[in-house]
């Protein structure tokens, strides 16, 4: 009988972590969860405690870590704040670790983790955004696999499984369009955040929904490419495919394409990620191809989505400057979210923030960090 595999989860109370713990419930007999990491939302994660039992679990603030023990199963340990969330990334005996935190707060506890050995199930775009270069180095020097959760760069993943990389001629991640994919740009003017959080296809958190309507979403994901398949910003394209049933397909140089279908349930390459390479059934609905009828694409827009345009440049300019591409739209995310920015206003907040910045070539994680706390200080400003 093959060793159940050990699992800590970066995030464990979010969308993605949430639905990972749906896909170990299913399979309990494959899983033991180690340790869990979760956000503000103590009574979610109590009753994550209480279903996995966990050895170590994390929360934001001391304050919540001293309410949780009072509720906690004894022999859990409690922790908190930054060194709690690096502690489960690393200090466990878990073997496969699912970075789900949002933002670029999950760059240190994915090294830690990498530097610890551990495979690494990667659902943080904004780890590779800010410090692509670092984690992939790291990854190569422990012998750690990067394994993709996003169900874009899943579908990439399982459409170059052995094919040679010298045959791909290009990526093409496909996109929703979010929210507002039938709007035009003058009919943004005034839209509401609940408006905003209405996405049509995908149930996820509220940061990465209006990434979604806003294009930034698919930015940071053209950027991940970059990094996980080692391919050219010339070489990666993105459509706008409104079903989200391809989710990402791969065109070789003899001009065929592979693609990876399915209905959109973030379950699935959750559940691939993790069981990877083997394949087991799962509770998502299946794909009914005629039931679908048709499929439809659009050419990408980058003068109705400007943070697409501002992806590629900031891409292509490397150094510190993808850190404060995406340290810029966290802010004016954030205050979109509280009601401090108009919609339109997201863009601006980063194309300011991006002119006023000198880039670090080649930075190291201490300049990543510097460049990510100056970004988010000049965006605050602006606001």
């Amino acid at each position: 009988m093959n060793k159940s595999k050990s699992i800590a989860i970066l995030g464990s109370t979010g969308s993605v972590g949430t639905q990972t713990l749906d896909v170990i419930a299913q399979h309990k007999e494959q899983f033991q969860v180690e340790a869990l990491a979760g956000g503000n939302n103590i009574q979610l994660l109590l009753e994550q405690i209480h279903q996995f039992r966990p050895k170590k679990v994390s929360i934001s603030t001391k304050e919540l870590a001293e309410e949780l023990k009072l509720s906690v199963p004894a022999g859990i340990e409690v922790l908190y704040g930054d060194e709690g969330l690096r502690e489960v990334a690393a200090g466990t005996d878990a073997d496969f670790v699912v970075t789900a935190v949002v933002g670029s707060k999950g760059l240190r506890p994915t090294l830690d983790a990498i530097e610890a050995g551990k495979t690494i199930g990667l659902a943080n775009k904004e780890t590779l955004v800010s410090g692509g270069h670092i984690v992939t180095e790291a990854a190569r020097k422990h012998g750690v696999a990067l394994v993709p959760i996003d169900s874009e760069h899943s579908a990439i993943f399982q459409c170059l499984n052995g094919e040679r990389r010298t045959d791909v001629h290009k990526i093409v991640v496909t996109a929703s369009g979010g929210s507002f994919r039938d709007r035009t740009r003058d009919q943004l003017v005034g839209v509401s955040v609940h408006e905003a959080l209405q996405h049509p296809n995908w149930s996820m958190g509220a940061k990465i929904t209006i990434d979604s309507a806003t294009m930034m979403n698919k930015g940071l994901e053209v950027i991940e490419a970059h990094w996980l398949f080692n391919m050219d910003y010339d070489h990666i394209d993105v459509v706008i495919h409104p079903e989200s049933i391809i989710h990402s397909y791969v065109e070789f140089v003899d001009h065929s394409i592979i693609a990876q279908l399915g209905s959109p349930d973030m379950r699935v390459p959750i559940q691939y990620a993790l069981m990877y390479p083997n394949r087991m059934p799962n509770l998502s609905a299946p794909l009914d191809l005629v039931q679908v009828g048709k499929l439809h694409f659009r050419q990408m827009d980058m003068k109705r989505y400007p943070c697409m345009q501002m992806a590629y440049d900031s891409g292509r300019a490397g150094g510190t400057t993808p850190t404060v591409y995406n340290a810029a739209n966290e802010v004016a995310v954030a205050r979109f979210l509280d009601g401090a920015i108009s919609f339109l206003d997201i863009e601006e907040v980063i194309i300011r923030t991006l002119h006023q910045h000198q880039s670090i070539a080649s930075p190291d994680l201490e300049a990543i960090v510097e460049a990510d706390q100056w970004a988010r200080t000049v965006a605050a400003k602006i606001i």
